[in-house]
């Protein structure tokens, strides 16, 4: 077999395949010996049959796209390797008006997308402002209240009425004038006052209510409530309250610190808050600065990328949404019905942020390639540690349930992650030009 390049134009290459007659010969051979017992020849068991009783019967061409197939299959990707080419696609064969025969050679002319040619321009010196996100001087607080809160618990109220706030606990019947409309009935119902959940003026007529209190809810549907018999309508809750609670959050002491923390006093565990609050602001504040100095490469860098790889990385970005959709419990075909959009339509939406994925990350590897940037074992031991402690696992477990594609994706974001550390490293940060 030769190869020979014919012509590229922007990212599609055209090249031709050339077989000789003893090529095309022994893969007839090959393809009759593999698939001779497709065919049954009266006389033979299937299987059996000579070559020529089959050709006979059948056509003389009968091997023909078994061996071209044959051919291509083994020849297609060492060509690619020797022409130094970089397919994104699958590859189309052309033969032309050519007429195949038995004991003389053949060409095939193919067409392939690769990948884009890079001219690397601007990453080196990338001017952009300094992103410096501060911590609130209220967020230490802010963050204890949350902890606070979490660590909450309900306290039965017996030495005063409910207030906005409390839980009550609950039975109602719903009527509208003297009838009792479906779907307006509970036992044992708990409600929030001042939550907001139920039908507007219902929770605050409970206020001041005590527990083993009955008493008469007036309300007025909103026009725009979903149950149509009861849209604008007056209605009536007879409710019966069976015990109110309170939710009481625990001070803010050294106490609270050791019941919550692995510290002994307030102090420390403010300090370690404080700590977090202040590492959380500078990794977005070096993401921000980061994905300013990406931004600005990319535009520098402007090149045309193959509609297949756009469409293959919207489909993984699909494939995301529906890992994420699948934790909050929902599948893609609700989430799709809900949008009335296909997966298409979904995809379509994602294209320009899925070009802007394969743009930084073609970039990105140009620049590991011109600057010699390697992954070394160290680096891999690192990456494989971080994702296995995410996943709650030993690294060696880890390596194993990846497998070696698993791996070839952890050290190509291995090396994406240094050459955007390259382009950071060698950036320009200006302070931020102060407001007037």
């Amino acid at each position: 077999m030769k190869s020979t390049f014919i012509s590229r134009e922007n990212n599609d290459v055209k090249l031709r395949l050339e077989f000789s007659a003893e090529e095309f010969d022994a893969a007839i051979i090959k393809a009759y010996q593999e698939k001779k017992g497709r065919y049954t020849v009266d006389g033979f068991r299937k299987g059996k049959a000579p070559r020529k009783r089959i050709e006979a019967f059948y056509g003389k061409d009968v091997f023909y796209d078994d061996a071209v197939n044959d051919l291509l299959n083994d020849a297609y990707p060492k060509a690619v390797e020797e022409l130094s080419l970089e397919p994104v696609d699958r590859p189309t064969a052309d033969l032309g008006d050519q007429v195949l025969e038995e004991g003389k050679g053949f060409t095939v002319d193919m067409a392939v997308t690769v990948m884009p040619e890079i001219s690397l321009q601007g990453y080196k010196g990338v001017e952009i402002e300094k992103v410096e996100e501060k911590v609130a001087d209220d967020a230490v607080d802010a963050e204890l209240e949350k902890v606070r809160e979490r660590n909450s618990r309900m306290v039965l109220v017996e030495d005063r009425p409910a207030q906005k706030g409390d839980t009550v606990l609950l039975d109602y019947a719903g009527f509208v004038g003297e009838e009792q409309f479906a779907g307006g009935t509970a036992e044992r119902q708990p409600l929030t006052l001042g939550s907001q959940t139920f039908i507007p003026g219902f929770e605050e007529q409970l206020e001041g209510v005590s527990a083993g209190e009955e008493r008469e809810v007036k309300v007025t549907f909103p026009e725009d409530y979903h149950a149509e018999n009861l849209k604008g309508k007056e209605a009536v809750f007879k409710c019966k309250i069976h015990e109110i609670k309170e939710k009481v959050k625990d001070e803010l002491n050294d106490d609270f610190a050791k019941e919550v923390s692995e510290f002994d006093t307030l102090d420390e565990f403010k300090a370690d808050i404080l700590a977090k609050l202040e590492k959380g602001a500078a990794d977005r504040s070096r993401r921000a600065m980061r994905d300013a100095a990406l931004e600005k490469v990319c535009e520098a860098n402007e090149f045309e990328i193959p509609k297949a790889m756009i469409d293959s990385e919207a489909y993984e970005m699909l494939r995301e949404m529906e890992q994420q959709l699948q934790y909050q419990g929902l599948t893609l075909e609700q989430y799709m019905k809900y949008l009335n959009k296909s997966a298409d339509d979904i995809m379509a939406d994602m294209a320009p942020d899925a070009e802007f994925r394969v743009k930084n990350r073609l970039i990105m590897k140009a620049i590991a390639k011109a600057e010699d940037l390697k992954v070394e074992d160290a680096d891999m031991d690192e990456a494989l540690a971080k994702l296995a402690e995410s996943y709650q696992m030993e690294p060696d477990k880890m390596k194993e349930m990846i497998g070696a594609d698993g791996l070839d994706y952890l050290k190509a974001d291995v090396l994406n992650t240094k050459a955007v550390d390259f382009i950071m490293d060698n950036a320009v940060i200006k302070e931020a030009a102060k407001e007037a």
